[in-house]
């Protein structure tokens, strides 16, 4: 009831101006100094230069024949100065129709208060665009979450440092492209609707086809198309990538998510740690000024090398077992000592393994950390191991407990690649939702010859959480996915009112 009162006060100002011939919502204005060139050049331009500015209107303070106002931009904030004389008392009879969130164009010249405070006098005004709904309140501010990631553009309007992190988040896409654009990779498109998803194990979201009368998939990861274009002599070739895996959602999982995924010819998985580590550590010189990245009170050095070791050695050294020698039925009992509510009796082999060191070994690993030699049974497109039995040529780097980064030294053996297929499809057959289905143009274009190549995917937004110091992948989602909204008023004037 408060916000539809608000909002009716609102509107008739609307009619208000138009009753005064003034539209509220015009075509443009012509700005000629944003809020921090006036006060970084305020020397060369007080009290001589005008200059036009344009912005949102956060604070007013009204005092008879003058008032006091904030404007604010993109680039920061300034005061503005209104008075009758200057602007006229039409004019000024206008600005008493402002609220707080209007946006208005000002024209003045800069001066300095005697509080210090840079200024503009204003001279005349426009306004822009009259906003029918309140702000929050200024003190209390916008806090909640849900209501800050639902409405992305208030939780903008009222948090100003919540812009910074999706700066810092274009600053570190554009590292990564000129990083690999100098080092010879071609960035590539690859199809989000497939015929056939993989690449990852994964469930699917479909979608159909109507023209074509067919189910069609937003694919899971870009490996497989990637990989193609190796096979057809790209020889470095790299993809920023919306992949979309039907799962859980939590602070470190969002249905919608940005990879960067890269393969490079001749190269293996020991070549991919060397990329990343100088490639990240170059990223944190450029971005934080220096090698250290610290997220919720936790500090960690880029500098490298970075610590290597073996998956199963970390199982061993954190849950005391040998998971390499053990039996399903024992990897099953295991797995239920630690979640004893679950069914693992259905997990295949390498869903238990997987299970295990998730919950045993995860979250020791504050890294930097390559954690080599993964499990055959949960890698299929990745090599064998060229000494160790069992194990393949993978690796994922670890920070503050989670995965960012997973490499291989690809599979490039056609008829192997095909028997890992298989064991997916049966394991499939058995029930399991998320495995690598047979994809037989991949296997053809893979009997044409691959070279010995390294490939990489990087979960982009983790990182950006940890490079920024948010607590969830949905600080750094301009528009994370949320379940359908429910309508709360009381929840709506706490949020909203001004």
């Amino acid at each position: 009831m408060v916000i539809n009162k608000l909002r009716e006060d609102r509107i008739a100002k609307v009619q208000a101006f138009r009753q005064m011939g003034i539209d509220p919502y015009p075509y443009r204005f012509e700005v000629t100094y944003s809020s921090a060139d006036i006060v970084n050049n305020f020397n060369e331009l007080a009290d001589i230069t005008v200059v036009k500015a344009a912005g949102r209107l956060r604070l007013i303070r009204r005092m008879g024949k003058a008032s006091f106002a904030d404007l604010h931009d993109a680039a920061g904030k300034i005061q503005l100065y209104f008075r009758r004389d200057d602007v006229g008392v039409d004019a000024y009879k206008a600005f008493r129709l402002l609220d707080l969130g209007d946006i208005i164009g000002v024209e003045g010249v800069p001066f300095r208060t005697k509080t210090g405070e840079i200024t503009i006098k204003v001279s005349s005004f426009e306004i822009l665009c009259k906003s029918i709904r309140p702000l929050s309140d200024k003190w209390r501010g916008l806090r909640n979450r849900e209501t800050r990631y639902r409405q992305r553009y208030l939780d903008l309007i009222m948090n100003p440092e919540v812009e910074k992190v999706f700066q810092i988040r274009t600053r570190m896409m554009s590292f990564f492209r000129n990083y690999l654009n100098n080092r010879d990779f071609i960035e590539v498109e690859t199809p989000i609707l497939q015929p056939l998803y993989g690449g990852a194990l994964a469930r699917p979201f479909i979608t159909h086809h109507n023209t074509l009368d067919m189910d069609l998939y937003l694919r899971i990861a870009d490996e497989l198309y990637l990989k193609r274009l190796i096979i057809g002599g790209m020889e470095r070739v790299y993809e920023v990538c919306k992949d979309f895996r039907n799962e859980g959602m939590d602070r470190l999982h969002n249905p919608e998510f940005t990879m960067i995924e890269l393969y490079q010819s001749f190269a293996d998985y020991f070549d991919m740690m060397e990329l990343l580590e100088n490639m990240l550590s170059a990223m944190a010189e450029e971005l934080l000024k220096g090698t250290k990245l610290k997220y919720q009170g936790v500090e960690i050095d880029l500098t490298p090398p970075w610590r290597r070791e073996s998956y199963y050695d970390l199982v061993k050294r954190y849950s005391g077992w040998n998971l390499m020698e053990m039996s399903d039925a024992e990897l099953a009992a295991a797995a239920a000592e630690i979640a004893p509510e679950d069914n693992h009796s259905a997990k295949n082999r390498g869903r238990l393994i997987d299970f295990i060191f998730s919950e045993k070994v995860e979250p020791h690993l504050i890294g930097p950390l390559f954690v080599t030699d993964f499990p055959l049974e949960i890698s299929p497109l990745s090599k064998a191991h060229r000494s160790e039995a069992g194990v393949t040529e993978r690796f994922e780097l670890y920070l503050f407990g989670r995965e960012v980064a997973n490499a291989f030294s690809e599979l490039n053996d056609p008829l192997e690649q095909r028997r890992r297929f298989e064991q997916q499809v049966r394991w499939s057959e058995s029930g399991d939702m998320e495995t690598q289905p047979m994809d037989e143009d991949f296997l053809r274009a893979l009997e044409f010859g691959m070279p010995p190549t390294g490939g990489m995917g990087i979960g982009f937004d983790r990182l950006v959480m940890f490079f920024t110091d948010q607590p969830s992948i949905r600080d750094v989602i301009l528009f994370p996915q949320l379940r359908p909204e429910e309508m709360s008023r009381t929840d709506d004037i706490d949020e909203e009112e001004e």
